[in-house]
């Protein structure tokens, strides 16, 4: 539900452009300067928006720790552009803040999170290197359980042969391979309208249509079709 006066899609909107602008983001008095408000409104609001999976809050405070595709925490991925820089959450959220950025970036990450470190350079709206792959081990059904967890294992790979390998040695299930190319071309169509003040969330019918789009077939991807919101 939206805090009266102000919808989740302005106090997503400003927190968003807090950070492409600035890096980091906005603490809860700054957002009240920024919207008109009172610290007490975006407290109520962080904490709806929140409850509609819009924002991940540090526990018990208003504090933003994740808004996706940005992590306000360190990863084990970065996307600068020149001397600017901000952490994705995953392979698929870096693929995001590069689609919100719309500039040249590259986006720094090691394979599987424990093998080379490697650098992805997106250049006139293309992914030079294309020829690794992301892993989607855990359903989305399942994804806000621990978005944190979640997205901590949309990792970056060689080849499916090496989410085999990482697979058996960290014991979790695999799940679906993607190109990587593919992917940044998902993500720019999923984080498409983020930037936009009027921003709701897909709905799982939207958000399976999406996935339909671009193929994105295995179970990993299955949600129900409601009206509720992914």
């Amino acid at each position: 539900m939206n805090t009266p006066g102000l919808t989740h899609g302005l106090l997503h909107h400003a927190i968003l452009r807090h950070i492409i602008d600035h890096g980091y983001a906005p603490d809860a008095d700054e957002l009240a300067s920024l919207l008109g408000v009172t610290e007490k409104v975006i407290a109520a609001a962080l904490d709806a928006l929140a409850a509609y999976h819009g924002v991940v809050l540090h526990p018990g405070t208003s504090k933003i720790w994740v808004i996706h595709p940005f992590s306000l925490a360190p990863t084990s991925f970065t996307v600068t552009a020149g001397e600017r820089l901000w952490w994705g959450n995953c392979a698929w959220c870096s693929f995001g803040v590069a689609a919100l950025l719309d500039q040249d970036v590259t986006i720094t990450t090691a394979l599987g999170a424990d093998r080379q470190q490697v650098q992805l350079h997106i250049r006139n709206g293309q992914l030079v290197e294309d020829e690794y792959y992301v892993h989607f081990p855990i359903p989305m059904m399942q994804a806000w359980d621990n978005v944190v967890y979640t997205c901590s294992t949309m990792l970056l790979f060689d080849a499916p042969a090496d989410v085999d390998r990482w697979c058996a040695q960290h014991r979790i299930a695999r799940g679906d391979v993607q190109p990587a190319a593919h992917i940044w071309a998902f993500a720019r169509r999923w984080y498409g309208s983020h930037l936009n003040p009027q921003w709701e969330k897909w709905t799982n019918a939207q958000a399976k249509a999406i996935f339909d789009e671009f193929g994105l077939g295995h179970p990993v991807w299955n949600l129900p079709t409601s009206s509720e919101r992914f």
